[in-house]
């Protein structure tokens, strides 16, 4: 994803900066997605595995990329509270 562009996208919610979802946040999301255990915030369950994804600066929410569109919306957010072990930085 493109750096200017990324300093300038912000969680649509709580209007926190986003980053890029690190290594160890991505294997520990798409384990639990892999397991069945992840919801989006629309109610639906996340049931593919994330190549490449956005987190707020307090790690509590998750945005898609999908093909280098981030999808910032409220209905494809992914909370991390329901990643159990979701590394903390």
């Amino acid at each position: 994803m493109d750096r200017k562009l990324l300093d300038l996208l912000v969680c649509p919610t709580t209007r926190q900066p986003l980053l890029p979802l690190d290594g160890r946040g991505l294997q520990a999301l798409n384990a639990a997605i892999a397991a069945g255990g992840v919801v989006r915030g629309g109610g639906d369950a996340q049931t593919q595995a994330l190549r490449e994804a956005l987190v707020t600066r307090d790690r509590k929410t998750v945005y898609i990329v999908d093909d280098g569109i981030a999808l910032l919306d409220a209905d494809n957010a992914l909370a991390t509270a329901q990643v159990e072990g979701f590394p903390a930085a």
